[in-house]
């Protein structure tokens, strides 16, 4: 009798607990829910309304520009003064021909601020920008 007693106490577990991996999946679907809007972020703008769905372009062709109240302009999320955003907008077209200018500006900076951005993109013949608005709805 005691031989057997001592062997069920030998028997090894085969089976997974698999609370911990769900706690541990759980934990990170909430990080990534948390951070994932915090990385996607750019100028506050309040968009003028009107616009329709733009055609599909290539990710690489697109760089975007954004103007908020205060005149403070971003090229592709980095903000960087007038002239330094007129140079990285010629390198990229110089670069690559197709590229098309995304301009997003605030709509109470729209005369003061935005003029000047396509006043040099022209002067450097970038001929193709969008304006980009609030979609009508």
């Amino acid at each position: 009798m005691r031989r057997f007693s001592q062997r069920s106490s030998l028997v090894t577990l085969s089976d997974i607990n698999i609370t911990p991996l769900l706690d541990l999946a759980f934990v990170l679907l909430i990080i990534f829910v948390i951070t994932t809007p915090l990385l996607e972020q750019g100028m506050e703008l309040r968009l003028p309304p009107g616009g329709q769905a733009d055609q599909r372009l290539a990710r690489e062709d697109i760089r975007t520009v954004e103007i908020d109240a205060q005149g403070h302009y971003a090229l592709d999320k980095v903000r960087l003064p007038l002239d330094q955003l007129e140079f990285q907008l010629a390198r990229a077209f110089r670069a690559n021909k197709d590229t098309v200018v995304f301009i997003r500006c605030d709509r109470d900076a729209l005369v003061k601020y935005f003029y000047p951005v396509v006043d040099r993109c022209q002067r450097r013949g970038i001929n193709r920008f969008s304006l980009r608005c609030e979609p009508i709805r």
